[in-house]
């Protein structure tokens, strides 16, 4: 076949990727893989000591399809059964310690990090270690070694941002406006370049120029290699240049709604602006860690679901007209809960559809959790992980799996080591967190 740029251009993350070249046999390398982890508060409605029954995993562990997950209407998971095939529901995953007083703090920070929390009470407690997003984004190049930090959320709350740690207190703000947060990966921000965007704003080329000459300049290239390779430079700048941006519309609709995000009417919006970008920055390789907070870390939005503005998720959680232990009993309480709960899914799926819209989804873990277990008992048992995207082929989709109570920094050590980070010996990481948990990987997750 003759070679045309048209024909060589390829997307997906997948542009540092060399050509088959003849005299020198296959210099390919594995695409890299994405992850984001999305986190919605207060828990989900699986059940609880007060009697509720499960709303939100499938009914029965073991392999599951698209048909049969969508005829489960009663649960929450069956909104994002023309996935199943992708998903990877896994139940029976606990934190590693006790709350502080403030379980809304203490499982915000463990929900990522898998680490104790410091010895101050309540909303300013902090994580005594990183989070499984920096941890993987510090091993990569791309944005700085920085995950891109997202979060929509009240400035004026009882708990902002739980998610991100670069290390044992250091917990990293998130940035709540997606119109700012565009413009700082296009390099344009507030009429400056910002260091690190700048130099994700060179072309791929520019950054492994070395490289390139010395191939270049190598003796055993054949003459059709090399014009193989000027082809597939040439096809990476017209590649950059074409697709690393949002559409204009999209654009506009950051810029005009740009600051309200703080507001409750905005909420979902904003989360949804989020996810284009997190499509985007993984598309352009921009990066390859991700995190996306909804709600503040009590999160106390009014959402309004089909025409009816409910009241604080914080007080549904509690299924009381109060954010204490004490108050009016709220009427309808759980139903309102897991309509957010089916509200979050339905958000996310916006996320695994712009994934797909780029063809990612299968290099991509793409996570839908919560920091506590259920927002009734405030519980750190049974704390809800929904995986999807195989990481190339690493990862066994299409499965629920109860996992009995294990620590959640094993899931970790099995996310990680799907990105293909390794440790000293070469083999997979499987010390992620705390000392004290027991190490190891899900070996269930493994294709």
């Amino acid at each position: 076949m003759m070679i045309t740029r048209r024909n060589f251009i390829s997307g997906g993350g997948v542009i540092l990727s060399l050509p088959f070249l003849e005299s020198i046999g296959q210099a390919q390398e594995q695409p890299p893989v994405y992850t984001v982890f999305v986190r919605q508060g207060n828990g989900v409605t699986q059940g609880d000591s007060n009697g509720e029954s499960d709303r939100f995993w499938p009914y029965n562990p073991g392999p599951i399809d698209a048909q049969t997950l969508a005829s489960q209407t009663d649960r929450v998971l069956s909104i994002l059964a023309p996935w199943a095939d992708k998903m990877i529901a896994i139940k029976g995953l606990n934190y590693g310690f006790p709350s502080n007083g403030c379980a809304h703090s203490t499982g915000g920070n463990q929900c990522l990090t898998a680490a104790r929390h410091n010895e101050s009470a309540d909303n300013a407690s902090r994580a005594m270690g990183e989070s499984v997003d920096n941890y993987i984004a510090r091993h990569f190049h791309n944005n700085g070694g920085e995950p891109l930090t997202l979060y929509t959320g009240p400035r004026n709350g009882y708990i902002e941002e739980v998610l991100s740690y670069r290390g044992p207190e250091q917990l990293r703000a998130a940035e709540d406006d997606p119109w700012i947060a565009y413009q700082r990966m296009l390099g344009v921000g507030n009429g400056e370049l910002d260091e690190l965007v700048f130099e994700r704003r060179q072309s791929v080329n520019d950054l492994v120029l070395d490289r390139i000459n010395a191939l270049m300049s190598s003796s055993k290239l054949s003459l059709s290699d090399r014009q193989r390779l000027e082809l597939h430079f040439d096809s990476i700048r017209e590649f950059e240049n074409l697709n690393c941006k949002l559409h204009e519309e999209e654009e506009q609709r950051m810029a005009l709604q740009s600051g309200q995000g703080i507001l409750d009417d905005y909420r979902i919006d904003f989360a949804k602006m989020h996810m284009d970008l997190i499509a985007l920055a993984f598309h352009c390789d921009f990066a390859r860690a991700a995190t996306l907070q909804i709600g503040d870390g009590n999160d106390g939005t009014e959402y309004t679901i089909n025409g009816e503005r409910l009241p604080s998720f914080h007080w549904i959680s509690h299924r009381i007209q109060s954010d204490g232990a004490e108050g009016d009993i709220l009427a309808g309480a759980e139903d309102k809960h897991h309509a957010i709960d089916r509200l979050m899914a339905n958000t996310f799926a916006h996320l695994l559809g712009r994934l797909e819209e780029y063809d990612l989804l299968d290099q991509t873990i793409a996570t839908l959790c919560s920091d506590l277990g259920s927002g009734v008992s405030h519980s750190f048992q049974n704390v809800p992980f929904v995986l999807f995207g195989s990481a190339n082929g690493f990862l066994k989709t299409g499965q629920f799996i109860d996992l009995g109570g294990q620590t959640h920094n094993k899931l970790f050590n099995t996310i990680i080591s799907a990105t293909g980070i390794r440790n000293q010996q070469g083999l997979f990481v499987t010390d992620f967190g705390d000392p004290e948990l027991d190490s190891g990987i899900i070996t269930e997750l493994i294709a």
